[in-house]
């Protein structure tokens, strides 16, 4: 049994000395106020890219749907690492810089590409009479963009979306290139305190699945909330 008793050993000597489990939480803390302020920004970006394509072709503004293609291909065409590195090293070049912004940030904007995508083609899944329909009542363009086509997208694109959150809360594990405590660099500390970088890693892992089980869990609740409104 010595392998069970070594086994132990190395998970406590991960975990318990020096406090070692401090670590993991406040690694734990910044992935998730990075993660929450990127999902925000993401969304925020996502959903004003994703209309003002829509909105480029509508009325023929073909400058504006370039500006937004460029920002999409060239966001989902480079590593998010280098993104990562670009932002830090050119835009925040102050000493009193804050890398948990630089982070949000970042990964914020990173998302804002896949979302606005995933909420383009959910506008564009819905009928265009509803469009029609809004503006017969008296709404102009945004209002019924914002009243009637949104919150019915949101419905067609909620697990696309959820999906997109799940990626964005593991790829922020690439955090500590820019120093952030991430609980990714938590683990990677302690292993090189302890010498044994496999139990810290595995707690870690251990600790995103939660996360991730967590979301998809409560988006599953989110999803069958709003099937029983629609069956209402």
């Amino acid at each position: 049994m010595n392998w069970v008793e070594n086994l132990y050993q190395s998970f406590y000597n991960a975990i318990v000395p020096d406090q070692r489990y401090m670590a993991y939480l406040d690694g734990l803390k910044a992935t998730l106020l990075i993660s929450l302020l990127a999902i925000l920004l993401g969304i925020a970006i996502g959903v004003i890219v994703a209309v003002l394509k829509v909105t480029a072709v509508n009325y023929r503004m073909k400058w504006l749907t370039t500006v937004c293609n460029v920002y999409i291909n060239v966001i989902r065409g480079t590593p998010l690492m280098v993104q990562l590195l670009i932002i830090y090293n050119l835009i925040f070049t102050s000493r009193d810089t804050n890398e948990l912004v630089v982070g949000a940030v970042c990964f914020g904007i990173n998302s804002g590409a896949y979302v606005s995508e995933i909420i383009r083609a959910g506008i564009e899944s819905i009928d265009r009479g509803q469009m029609e329909a809004g503006r017969s009542l008296g709404l102009d363009y945004m209002q019924t963009m914002r009243m009637i086509i949104l919150p019915q997208a949101v419905k067609n694109i909620l697990p696309a979306l959820g999906n997109e959150f799940i990626t964005l809360i593991k790829e922020t594990s690439v955090a500590g290139v820019i120093a952030v405590t991430d609980l990714t660099k938590a683990a990677q500390y302690i292993g090189s305190r302890t010498w044994d970088i496999l139990p810290p890693l595995l707690i870690a892992a251990a600790c995103y699945l939660v996360m991730v089980m967590g979301l998809s869990k409560l988006l599953s609740v989110f999803e069958r909330r709003m099937s029983k409104g629609d069956r209402h």
